[in-house]
């Protein structure tokens, strides 16, 4: 058996489109409640990077909502894993990567019950040997220990890859322990001043076509200028 290789996957704005979800479901649910433009607003900037049960207390309070804290939490659960998005074919690039020899895992900040609901609707949860989220583990990225936590789930030593959008939590994360990083662009440039990742790749699928190249030993090519 050769070498078994790591990697390890952000999930929102990485894997799946949260983005656009949450922009999508926000504004539905502040029109069929009537709520100001204002309202909207307030919500995608606090829900933008991170949502958690508590958040819609603090919401029902501010915006005086008739439903439950609890309701509304559920209603949130709903409508992002009814809109999340993955590229076409993302699966099925993921098994190319398991089928070279790679373990795979998905280390992703949130609550339990939103992060395993998005996997479920695009259909990833089956492309990974394992999952670790924040809310189980107890620490967020850029933590160390959650890192620690996935690899001592994959039964490997804590040396592969870290592949994420997020520069602080995702690059920065990944090198504090010792990974190789490389970063997710999307079209954006990488922040002045910040220690540069491994590489860039443009979304997932470029990312998993560098793995690929850098697991067979080529020297692929960086989507982004380093």
């Amino acid at each position: 058996m050769g070498v078994q290789r790591l990697a390890f996957f952000d999930l929102d704005n990485t894997l799946i489109d949260r983005q656009n979800a949450l922009s999508g479901w926000v504004n539905e649910f502040c029109i069929s409640r009537d709520l100001s433009d204002s309202a909207c607003i307030k919500m995608c900037e606090e829900l933008s990077v991170r949502a958690y049960p508590a958040d819609f207390v603090r919401l029902r309070r501010e915006l005086q909502l008739a439903e439950s804290a609890d309701e509304l939490w559920k209603s949130y659960v709903r409508g992002i894993a009814a809109r999340v998005t993955c590229r076409p074919g993302t699966a099925q690039r993921l098994g190319e990567l398991r089928a070279a020899g790679w373990s795979l895992g998905v280390i992703t900040n949130g609550a339990v019950d939103i992060q395993q609901a998005k996997l479920k609707q695009t259909g990833l949860l089956g492309a990974f040997d394992m999952v670790c989220i924040s809310g189980e583990v107890g620490v967020r990225k850029p933590s160390p220990e959650i890192f620690e936590a996935a690899a001592r789930r994959c039964a490997l030593p804590l040396d592969g890859w870290m592949v994420g959008d997020n520069p602080a939590t995702d690059v920065g994360g990944g090198q504090a322990v010792g990974l190789r990083t490389l970063w997710i662009s999307g079209g954006r440039e990488w922040p002045a001043g910040a220690r540069n990742p491994d590489s860039i790749a443009e979304d997932a699928s470029a990312a998993i076509t560098y793995l690929l190249e850098w697991g067979y030993g080529r020297q692929p090519q960086s989507s982004g200028i380093l």
